[in-house]
């Protein structure tokens, strides 16, 4: 006979779905990034322990507060070219983003192609997010602290045959 206290425990299982797509500025803290991403994921009522890694422009492939940041929490870092980016239909393409970098999106393109699980250019162009199976779950938000250099802009994503399971 089993214990009963074995069978009053609940299991949880959370599976590493969620895809973080990050934008920064130069010399942005690993500290500001955790922030938002705790801000993110609390409002939007996600786990964090549900986070498969983050997704960024490959400019930003050597960032110290991202490189930190995926270090600690111990997540990969998954790249784009500014390319491959800029062939996502995002709902909050910026110009002036286009203008600096190449592509209108990092955030939000980096996190719909992360979660897509996308490696080729042999998918290239589509139009939709509907087409890759990726629910995109938080549109980009900018953060900014007062008194801390830097801003960073996140978005999140999960690939739509993925979900949460807890028991």
């Amino acid at each position: 006979m089993s214990n009963p206290d074995e069978l009053n425990k609940e299991i949880h299982q959370v599976q590493q779905i969620f895809w973080i797509g990050i934008g920064c500025k130069r010399g942005t803290s690993w500290q500001l990034i955790d922030r938002a991403i705790e801000q993110v994921f609390q409002e939007n009522q996600l786990f964090q322990s549900a986070i498969a890694g983050i997704a960024t422009i490959d400019t930003k492939a050597s960032e110290v507060g991202l490189v930190q940041l995926c270090r600690l929490r111990n997540l990969p870092l998954k790249t784009f070219s500014a390319e491959i980016l800029r062939s996502v239909c995002v709902p909050n393409p910026a110009t002036i983003t286009d203008h600096k970098v190449g592509t209108p999106s990092v955030a939000e393109a980096a996190a719909i192609l992360a979660a897509a699980q996308l490696t080729s250019l042999t998918v290239f162009p589509f139009t939709s997010i509907e087409e890759l199976r990726v629910r995109f779950l938080v549109p980009k938000r900018i953060f900014q602290l007062q008194g801390q250099p830097g801003a960073v802009t996140l978005a999140v994503a999960q690939a739509s045959n993925m979900s949460i399971t807890i028991y």
